[in-house]
């Protein structure tokens, strides 16, 4: 299967923040390089020892994998919402042979001390930790390799909330990263849902090569039926038009973690879950957050 590559180029101050809201919106991978394309001298960037990192390039490029059947304009439009950016950056896309984005998949992610006592370990990597909590995953076409913030927060939250013997819901599972540790953390019954097939069918083969038993569904053949817990690591946006549904699957008394939420976009979510959940900061990193509460 071939990918798609996406390379914007975009001034300093918007590259980090572009990335990170590719990687929310589903590309497979980013990352920030120095654009010499247009003539502009070579800068290193590397700090002295004990002294703060200096900032990026002034003119940076973002370099993006994602699915080939993925419409690159349409995940760019939704990143620059994201991002808050005023407009969409300059880009050119082509086309990356299957075997080029093995190399490099394998290449980019190492293990991943993603929370305390939890790695997140790719297939082809050995666990650095064994007697850690270990996910073993492959991607595939799902967005969760563990490595972004967003996943991390919700990461940490389930391990210093351990949701023992509990019944949860995944909503937008990924590759099913969220929903794998929840069940390995000692939940009694978990279920994953994404809209996208390709996704359900990376987190159902990850659930398999990790040993658990999880439901992983589209939204249309979700049970009926409420749980003790949700944990969603979407994007903002679609957390709040989400919170009917959300709210409606949650018991009384019980918990939900949200992420993919920019903090400037903390407050709009909130709102969105009012009055029926107090949703409350729990943890912040970088520019995203991941917001906490019970139902009342």
């Amino acid at each position: 299967m071939a990918w798609t590559r996406l390379i914007a180029e975009v001034p300093a101050d918007q590259a980090e923040v572009l990335s990170d809201a590719l990687m929310a919106c589903g590309a497979l991978s980013a990352s920030i390089e120095q654009n010499l394309a247009t003539g502009h001298p070579e800068i290193e960037v590397f700090g002295e020892p004990g002294e703060p990192p200096p900032a990026l390039w002034p003119h940076c490029l973002v370099d993006a994998l994602i699915p080939l059947t993925t419409d690159a304009h349409a995940l760019m439009r939704e990143a620059v919402i994201v991002a808050g950016l005023p407009e969409a950056p300059a880009y050119q896309s082509d086309v990356v042979a299957d075997q080029d984005w093995v190399r490099l998949t394998q290449s980019q992610f190492d293990p991943i001390p993603a929370a305390p006592g939890l790695w997140i370990v790719p297939t082809w990597h050995e666990p650095p930790d064994p007697r850690a909590l270990n996910i073993r995953l492959d991607p595939g076409q799902a967005f969760g390799t563990g490595s972004h913030a967003t996943t991390q927060l919700c990461l940490a939250w389930l391990v210093q909330h351990r949701p023992v013997n509990q019944c949860v819901l995944d909503y937008g599972c990924g590759s099913g990263i969220l929903a794998i540790a929840t069940r390995m953390l000692g939940a009694g019954s978990v279920t994953g849902v994404d809209i996208d097939p390709a996704a359900v069918e990376a987190a159902r083969d990850n659930a398999t090569r990790n040993t658990v038993v999880i439901d992983f569904c589209l939204p249309d053949a979700l049970p009926e039926g409420q749980f003790d817990g949700i944990v969603a690591n979407i994007l903002a946006a679609p957390l709040a038009v989400l919170a009917p549904l959300l709210i409606g699957r949650l018991k009384p008394g019980g918990w939900i973690t949200l992420s993919g939420i920019l903090a400037r976009q903390a407050d709009m979510v909130m709102e969105a879950y009012q009055p029926a959940c107090t949703l409350m900061l729990h943890s912040q990193s970088g520019d995203w957050v991941c917001l906490s509460g019970v139902k009342g």
